[in-house]
């Protein structure tokens, strides 16, 4: 199996922009080629799950974390932030945003990318949104 990439960023837009970036960057490492389909879902929930972290999950002086590894199968992303107190729906229970709301498409995004997700609680305090992304095509890539 590939070695996990583990990665603290700053809770802040630009930490969310890196998160995405640093994913790329792992995912062409481990021979998922930018641009395709299991990529760009990456991507899309990384920049989703990080700007949540952000906005929703930002303690003061506290960063949150990103973590992708490649079980049998699939590419598992996981990102963690500090704040117990406020935690998303599950899935299944994401609310759809009316058309002209400005805000609330992330995690319906991220129901309608991901092959499966969960929210974890997450020792020391705060949270962990784990969502993985099935690699049709490549299941022999962790074994690499």
């Amino acid at each position: 199996m590939s070695a996990p990439l583990t990665q603290r960023l700053s809770a802040t837009p630009r930490g969310a922009r890196l998160a995405r970036h640093f994913t790329l960057n792992q995912l062409q490492a481990w021979g998922i080629p930018y641009g395709s389909d299991v990529s760009e879902a990456v991507a899309v929930i990384v920049a989703e799950l990080a700007a949540n972290a952000v906005i929703h999950g930002r303690v003061s002086g506290r960063d949150f974390e990103l973590r992708l590894s490649l079980p049998a199968g699939s590419v598992r992303i996981e990102v963690s932030d500090t704040l117990t107190e406020q935690r998303p729906p599950k899935p299944g229970d994401v609310r759809h945003p009316e058309p002209l709301d400005e805000h609330g498409r992330g995690l319906v995004l991220v129901e309608a990318l991901a092959s499966r997700w969960e929210v974890l609680d997450r020792e020391p305090p705060g949270k962990t949104v784990r969502a993985e992304v099935d690699l049709p095509g490549w299941l022999s890539l962790g074994g690499r």
